[in-house]
């Protein structure tokens, strides 16, 4: 059985079952914009617009497009120049949740981090088996 929520679109009651963020109306709605978007985009010349170019087209929501190449239902391998914002920097990306170079730049802080990590304890560890320390005891 579900819960009784609001429809964040259209601030209507829904129930609620664990499928959809939205009311069937609302979803019924999206389901529209998508398939005029699809459409738009199925033209050979349309194949590579950007996303601003099929917002004014189609008057489609940017949030919309990004959730649907997020979820996988526009492919950027079709449609070259799609994606949705990096969660870090807001530049595109097409796969994860961060670009390219967020994820170049913290798997390289993380590195430091790790090396910075492995140099302290190797000084601490040199430091207890120095024979002044043993001898001080």
């Amino acid at each position: 059985m579900g819960e009784l929520r609001n429809c964040p679109k259209c601030n209507g009651f829904f129930n609620y079952i664990g499928v959809r963020e939205i009311c069937s109306k609302c979803a019924a709605n999206e389901e529209e914009m998508y398939e005029t978007v699809y459409r738009f985009l199925r033209k050979r010349e349309n194949r590579a617009a950007t996303i601003e170019r099929i917002v004014e087209a189609t008057g489609v929501e940017e949030d919309l497009l990004h959730k649907w190449v997020r979820k996988g239902r526009l492919q950027p391998a079709l449609f070259p120049n799609l994606g949705y914002p990096c969660d870090n920097c807001g530049h595109l990306t097409t796969v994860g949740k961060l670009c390219d170079s967020c994820q170049s730049k913290f798997k390289g802080e993380l590195r430091a981090f790790e090396a910075g990590q492995e140099f302290r304890e190797s000084v601490t560890k040199n430091e207890r088996g120095t024979y002044l320390n043993e001898r001080k005891k």
